[in-house]
């Protein structure tokens, strides 16, 4: 077993939300994201390793605005010990919540993440995880994002598959981003 392949303790679900898995505005590749984290999730509530649901509240107007309808979390939460839900307002899933006292109160050492969209909140929970010193999983295959659109003058459009591949390497130097998600190992926090 290498490093990378060491069971994680915790898996951060970042705004797998209605707006962005369904309808016209869902990722691209939406339903196998949906297939592979429904599967990392079933894995993790198996090996009693935390699941936590992040979800956006986003601006008044927007998909994801509270209690509109793509607000809503799209996997089934079961709510408990080991699973719960962290509502933000930001893209980083540890400012202004509980994450990080949640995480270190159960002695989490490792995290995945996956979810949307891999340059904004994905990533951005990512990056603060690693600087907060946990070991990060970004599974290859479970974050997505959207096309960017060609900007006339200053670049062609960006299809989401590379928009994914570039923000999971900007992490690449200090996270596992090439590992699939069926191979991510779950194990029990230590103080579960």
């Amino acid at each position: 077993m290498t490093d990378s392949l060491l069971p994680v303790q915790a898996l951060l679900v970042v705004d797998v939300q209605k707006a962005g898995v369904t309808g016209e505005r869902a990722v691209p590749g939406a339903a196998g994201l949906l297939e592979r984290t429904a599967d990392l999730i079933a894995r993790a509530r198996q090996s009693g390793a935390l699941v936590v649901h992040l979800q956006n509240d986003g601006a008044p107007g927007s998909g994801d605005e509270p209690h509109a309808p793509g607000w809503a979390l799209h996997l089934p939460v079961e709510a408990g010990p080991t699973e719960s839900v962290i509502r933000k307002t930001r893209d980083d899933g540890f400012a202004g919540t509980s994450l990080g006292s949640l995480l270190g109160g159960a002695g989490v050492e490792a995290v995945a993440v996956c979810g949307v969209m891999s340059e904004m909140c994905v990533q951005a929970t990512a990056r603060t995880a690693l600087a907060l010193g946990y070991r990060v999983v970004l599974p290859y295959d479970a974050h997505a994002t959207q096309d960017i659109p060609a900007a006339p003058g200053i670049s062609e459009a960006v299809p989401a598959a590379v928009v994914s591949r570039v923000a999971a390497w900007a992490v690449s130097a200090d996270a596992d981003v090439t590992t699939p998600a069926a191979d991510v190992p779950f194990a029990a926090p230590p103080k579960a």
